[in-house]
C-alpha cells in the first residue's frame, strides 16, 4: 500500500478523502489551545502537581520541528517538553496515542490513550517509552524531500 502525507497545519476544508490502495498520514506539528478565560484553578494544579502546563492562546508555543505523523500539543512541561496526540487533533476521549517530545526533541510513549494517560497521570514521567513511530523533521519542505505528499490544490483540480 502506498503512503501519501497530508500536511495538516494549513487550512483544510476536506471533512473526508479516500484514495485506493492509500494510506493517508496526517502530518505537521500543531498546537491545541484553549481559550484563556478557561484557564482556572484546576489546570494550575496539573501545573503544580503533575508539570503538565497546558497551552492557553496568551502563550502559544513555537515548535521548531515538522512531525510525521502529526503532532497536535496541548501540554508542555517546565524542561520545554511537549505532550501531545498523534495522528489527530488533541481528544483525550480518544484511541490515539499520547506522547512527549523532551527538549532534545526525543520522542516517548506517555501512553496508549488519552484515558490511559489521564488513569496514570500522576506519574506519567515515570511512564515514559521510547517511541520510534515518530519522526521529527526541521521544516515541512525536509519532510516533503524524503516523502510523496498531497496536493490538495491539485485534488481541487481534478474533480471539476
Amino acid at each position: 500500500m502506498h503512503k501519501l502525507y497530508l500536511d495538516v497545519t494549513q487550512e483544510l476544508n476536506l471533512t473526508s478523502l479516500f484514495i485506493a490502495d492509500t494510506e493517508i498520514i496526517p502530518a505537521g506539528t500543531t498546537i491545541f489551545s484553549m481559550p484563556v478565560d478557561v484557564n482556572d484553578e484546576i489546570y494550575q494544579q496539573y501545573a503544580d502537581i503533575y508539570d503538565i502546563h497546558f497551552i492557553f492562546e496568551d502563550n502559544l508555543p513555537c515548535p521548531d520541528f515538522y512531525s510525521i505523523p502529526q503532532l497536535d500539543i496541548m501540554a508542555r512541561d517546565s524542561n520545554g517538553g511537549f505532550i501531545g496526540t498523534l495522528g489527530q487533533q488533541c481528544d483525550l476521549d480518544s484511541n490515539a496515542p499520547i506522547c512527549y517530545i523532551n527538549e532534545n526533541k526525543k520522542c516517548y510513549l506517555i501512553a496508549a490513550t488519552g484515558k490511559e494517560f489521564l488513569d496514570n497521570i500522576s506519574n506519567w514521567k515515570a511512564r515514559l517509552k521510547p517511541y520510534n513511530d515518530v519522526v521529527l523533521f526541521e521544516t515541512k519542505t525536509a519532510a516533503e524531500n524524503v516523502l510523496d505528499f498531497i496536493d490538495i490544490c491539485e485534488i481541487g483540480t481534478l474533480t471539476k
